[in-house]
């Protein structure tokens, strides 16, 4: 039985998250006896800790979602989403043009709502709950991609 991650009020993710990785305390069920790596058992009571289960979570730095679409939708055409989220070239582009004529606002208004464009430091947004999130997908040269065979 695993217990239930502590989660930080201020970021939304759990506590002690380092390497997209925290851990939780699981307790295994009374009168379980396991056998250690050098053949020792060990019966377990239900009161002590077994193994600390990992569990995902997000790199997170003080960006909130809220405030890049706010931004976005409000001020985007004079770049301030993008001086928001750390882009200041794009930011400065999009002031001169006033949002490249507000093509680019509306793009950009888009993206940011949709979370493909992120802080430059490649860390998450905060969102104000705890719970299922966006996952982008991406193939990298760690992806394995499979040929495919037609019959």
């Amino acid at each position: 039985m695993c217990d239930e991650p502590k989660i930080d009020n201020s970021t939304q993710e759990p506590m002690n998250c380092t390497n997209h990785t925290a851990y939780v305390q699981c307790l295994p069920a009374p009168n379980i006896t396991c056998k250690d790596h050098l053949g020792v058992e060990k019966v377990f009571t239900g009161h002590e800790v077994g193994f600390y289960k990992p569990i995902a979570c997000r790199n997170v730095n003080g960006y909130s979602y809220k405030v890049a679409v706010a931004l976005s939708l409000f001020l985007g055409w004079l770049g301030a989403d993008r001086f928001y989220l750390g882009y200041p070239a794009l930011g400065l582009l999009k002031f001169c043009t006033v949002g490249f004529c507000g093509i680019g606002s509306l793009i950009d208004f888009i993206l940011i709502s949709m979370q493909i464009v992120g802080p430059s430091d490649g860390s998450s947004y905060i969102i104000d709950y705890y719970g299922a999130r966006l996952t982008r997908l991406t193939i990298t040269n760690a992806t394995f991609r499979k040929m495919q065979s037609y019959p």
